[in-house]
This record gives C-alpha cells, structure tokens and sequence, in this order.
C-alpha cells in the first residue's frame, strides 16, 4: 500500500496500487481485486476523481501500444495508456491532429475520455468524446463491452465523461483530424473589461477555431485580460520550437501565490503579453499547454498544495455569474493566478455527466489556506447554484453533493451502468458509493 497523487493533492491514505503492464492479464487482475478498484492514468485531475483511499488503483500507463493507424482516414487505435503527447508526435508529422486537447498532453487516453475534457475549441469541435468512435470496456466481472455513438450506445454515453465508474477502459478508436502542421496563426489582444471579452469571443467564434483568456482577478475593481485565439496554419514564418521543460526543483514551505506576491505576478504577467501582443506563428505546445513546459509547477502553491475551481454557468446569465465571481474573489483577497475565461460553443454534452455545456467557463487556481479557502468556495458555489451552472468533476476535492445533483441532472440514469466493483474518493463522496 503507497501513498498516491493527483495533480493538485496527495491523498494521506494509502492505496494497494497494481500495474496492468500486460494485456493479456488485465482481466485477471481486475475481476480478482480484493478491493474496489479505479483505473488511474497520470493522475492529472486536480481532486480525488483519479483517487481511491484504502482501494485500489490499477495503472493503466503501461497499457501504452498503438494498434493500427490509417494515414488515409485518420482511424487510430490505441490501448487507453498512450498519452495525447505521443499520439501527437506520431501523427501530426504525417498531417493528423487530435481533434480536441486539454490543457496539459501529460494524460492518457483513457482519462481524457472517462474526463470527457475539452480544448481551447470546443465551438469548433466540441469535447474529447466527440471524436472517439469505438471503446472497449472491461467490466470488474470480467464481461467486456464493446461501444460506440452507434453501438450500444448508452453504454458509450454513460462511459464518456463517467469519471471511470462504468468499467476499465482497454482500447479506443479516435477519429483524427488533418493538419498542415504544427505550427498556429495565433493572435494575442489585450482587453480591458468582460464586455470587451465577451465582444472578443462573440466576434472570433466564427473565424478562429481556438480562443481562450486569461483574466486578472486580483483587484476587485479590474476585469481586464488577454484575450488569445489561433488558426492552423502552414504559412509565414516558422520560429524554433525547442521542445524543451523546466523543473520545478522543490516545494518551498509555503505558497509562492499568495496574497502579497499575486498582484505583482497578475501586473507583470499583464504588461509583458501586452507588450508582446498581435499577430505570430506559434508552435501548438506552448499555445494549448503552457504550463507543460514547467514540470511540477505545483510545488509552487507549498506542501499543503492547492485547489483548482472550474465552473460552467448558462451564456444568458454568463456575464453577470462571472463578474459576481471575480467580485467575490478580489474581496476575499484570495486571487488567483491561473485563471482561464472561455466560452463554449453551443453543443450538448455527449457524455451523462460530461462537463462542457453552452455557456461560460472559468477556471482558478487557490492555494490552499484551509478553512479561509473553503469559505470563499461557499460563496462561489452559491453564484453557480444560482447560474444553474455546474462544477467539472475533474478539478474536483470538495464540492457539496446537492450542487453535485442540481448540476448532473443525468445522474440517476448514469448510475445504473455503474460498475459496482469500482469506486472512488469522488464517487463515494457524492455518491455514496
């Protein structure tokens, strides 16, 4: 049994953590679990969704083969170990894409279709799931389910964006999309307010495919922002892409975000990508997967880590929602560095309980300061509960159970194709299971 991590927190229980490295054993290793089981990938989710205290974890990452690519038709098959991170370098050279990606490539393919996550493009393309087109999925009593939009179909529904709890996924057919290239026609324009930003992201829907913001939220009375959006491109000027990260070397024994030193970093980081605004040929990396490029950025937030809020509220009551926000945020003097604005596009989720609906994302990093911190989340829950917006189960650690409810309202039908030898930190949680 060994202590386990997702990407915000360290869970202080031990798991019983067993590696299916061989194909041909997953079945028996799975269906003779002496515990409630949950496939665990890279552990990237922010809460306890990839957690399962006093369970099991089995490790999908060595689950890692490519089956069969057509270079004709964009089909890839693949075990659900492979990271997005090497689909991407096997293919895009040959003039394929993965249609839809999160904000780190650090993940496997079978977390990014239990987390149904989205990109910077989800008016373009929607979610992850949208482009998956077969799965294959191992129940914990050994049946095996074969599923797909047209192939029981229900069964594809509950697993997409279902957070692991209907099965181990083994194998995915993802249906890619034609690039040029690498390289992004990207455009950087500073903005000074949320009508600006939402003018911004109204007028680029229709002629760029990628958009997304960064807001400063560390001063009650500013909503200004950077407002980025990018086209594939195979033209212009193609600058050198090093393809190299940085560590972060330790974890200092407190937070380096935090109240005294947020408003210098919001200002600088401002005024430099300001300076630095317009039009230019960008690598894809660093435009949909900055942080990537700093390798354990999370030990900047200390050892008592930190907690990511990423809500959706309705288009309609988006502009009020997020300003009543970045309100109550500046005024708990809290902040938040990390903080994406994005619009999705007017798509249905796919998945019972996929995040990504119509409407109004934002997305903040908090340090944790404990009780002060959950305060805070207690008033922004109350903003969204209002919005009749939902919470991303990814990102995850604390949500209440009834905003949990009010904002899945698929969630009685979803827990009938639950798998009752799989459970989790998040499952248990909110659904007492």
């Amino acid at each position: 049994m060994r202590n386990v991590a997702s990407w915000g927190r360290l869970s202080a229980q031990p798991h019983r953590v067993v590696a299916l490295n061989d194909p041909g054993r997953v079945c028996e290793l799975v269906c003779n679990s002496p515990l409630p089981g949950l496939a665990h990938g890279m552990g990237r989710s922010y809460g306890d969704v990839c957690l399962n205290p006093e369970g099991t974890l089995w490790l999908t990452t060595g689950l890692d083969h490519f089956i069969a690519f057509d270079d004709q038709t964009g089909r890839l098959l693949c075990e659900a170990g492979i990271l997005l991170r090497d689909i991407q370098r096997l293919v895009i050279p040959r003039g394929w894409m993965l249609p839809v990606t999160p904000g780190t490539q650090l993940v496997t393919v079978g977390g990014a279709i239990a987390n149904d996550v989205h990109g910077k493009n989800h008016h373009a393309m929607g979610t992850f799931g949208d482009h998956v087109r077969h799965l294959t999925l191992l129940r914990s009593n050994g049946e095996v389910i074969e599923c797909g939009p047209q192939l029981r179909p229900d069964w594809f529904a509950a697993t997409i964006g279902g957070v692991g709890l209907t099965g181990v996924i083994t194998l995915a057919e993802i249906q890619l999309r034609q690039v040029a290239g690498p390289w992004l026609d990207s455009e950087t324009l500073p903005y000074a307010n949320l009508d600006e930003f939402f003018h911004l992201a109204d007028a680029s829907e229709a002629g760029w495919e990628h958009t997304v913001a960064w807001i400063d939220c560390s001063s009650e009375g500013s909503q200004r922002g950077l407002f980025m959006r990018a086209n594939s491109t195979a033209a212009g000027p193609r600058p050198e892409h090093s393809g190299r990260s940085f560590t972060m070397p330790f974890a200092p024994p407190v937070s380096l975000v935090n109240r005294l030193s947020l408003p210098v970093l919001n200002l600088a980081y401002y005024h430099l990508k300001k300076w630095r605004s317009g039009r230019a040929i960008v690598h894809y990396e660093p435009f949909f997967h900055p942080l990537d490029n700093l390798l354990e950025w999370n030990r900047l937030y200390g050892p008592k880590g930190f907690y990511q809020y990423q809500s959706v509220v309705p288009r309609e009551v988006g502009r009020d929602a997020v300003k009543a926000m970045l309100k109550t945020i500046a005024r708990s003097g809290e902040g938040s560095f990390l903080a994406v604005l994005k619009t999705f596009g007017n798509r249905q989720p796919r998945g019972m309980l996929s995040f990504a609906q119509p409407g109004v994302t934002l997305a903040l990093d908090f340090p944790n300061q404990g009780t002060r911190t959950h305060k805070l989340f207690e008033q922004l829950d109350a903003i969204v509960r209002e919005a009749k917006g939902r919470i991303y189960l990814a990102k995850d650690a604390r949500m209440p159970r009834e905003l949990f409810e009010a904002g899945y309202p698929r969630l009685a039908e979803f827990m009938t194709y639950r798998d009752p030898g799989i459970s989790s930190g998040l499952s248990r949680r909110l659904m007492g299971i």
